[in-house]
């Protein structure tokens, strides 16, 4: 009989292979978000990869701490302000229920085994009236659709993205998950910056001159939940 594989050593490569960043479009969502609902107190960035969105939220000199989750150990450079949580996120993070203001998910939860578990786990280390920050890829865009008519697979789950990108997600998965989480209704954002079926270095803003945007022109979308309080 064959062996099966080391589980964690899967993990640990397929995060190795998504390179533990995300866009500047989808860091900018984020940072407008964070803004304009007025996002203060203790935030935790869930699965933080290499750090640079931890760095951009220290950056922004609005959060009274800052904490990081990942599977990688922490990059050696990072502020020793940040508190670093050395962690498989397919696990529950220990000691730390109930502890954060602010829970950012950049681009993880497609990464990750049970979508679900990980929309409880950070219902339950949100304090009551906390705020989650969920960004995947947006797999109701035009170039996502074409992509699984002509391929069978949504763009960003294909071979080359595997085994990085392994839970395709859609509005109406998080919508469900939330409520059965305890969250608020999440509210949707798009990352405004999607690439052309066929030609995605070339983006539908360059064509249209940042007229097309929203869901069918964005390779992202965020949803943005509240634990009751």
């Amino acid at each position: 009989m064959q062996a099966g594989i080391d589980i964690h050593e899967h993990r640990v490569r397929a995060a190795e292979c998504s390179g533990g960043i995300s866009s500047n479009s989808i860091y900018a969502m984020i940072e407008r978000v964070a803004l304009a609902r007025n996002l203060r107190g203790r935030v935790l960035d869930y699965g933080a990869g290499v750090g640079h969105l931890t760095r951009r939220l220290l950056a922004l000199e609005r959060f009274d701490a800052v904490a990081a989750a990942d599977i990688m150990p922490a990059p050696t450079d990072l502020s020793p302000a940040v508190e670093w949580i050395e962690q498989d996120l397919n696990a529950p993070l220990p000691n730390h229920e109930n502890v954060f203001d602010v829970v950012i998910a950049a681009e993880v939860i497609e990464h990750l085994e049970n979508p679900r578990f990980m929309i409880r786990e950070i219902f339950r280390l949100l304090r009551p009236g906390g705020v989650a920050l969920i960004t995947t890829p947006n797999n109701e865009s035009w170039r996502s659709l074409l992509a699984l008519l002509i391929r069978g697979n949504y763009a960003g789950f294909g071979e080359l993205n595997y085994p990085a990108h392994i839970t395709p997600l859609l509005r109406r998965d998080f919508t469900r998950a939330c409520r059965e989480a305890g969250f608020l209704n999440p509210q949707f954002y798009f990352s405004n910056e999607g690439g052309i079926p066929g030609k995605p270095v070339f983006t539908w803003q360059q064509a249209s001159f940042g007229l097309l945007k929203g869901m069918r022109f964005s390779d992202n979308f965020m949803a943005v939940a509240s634990k009751p309080i």
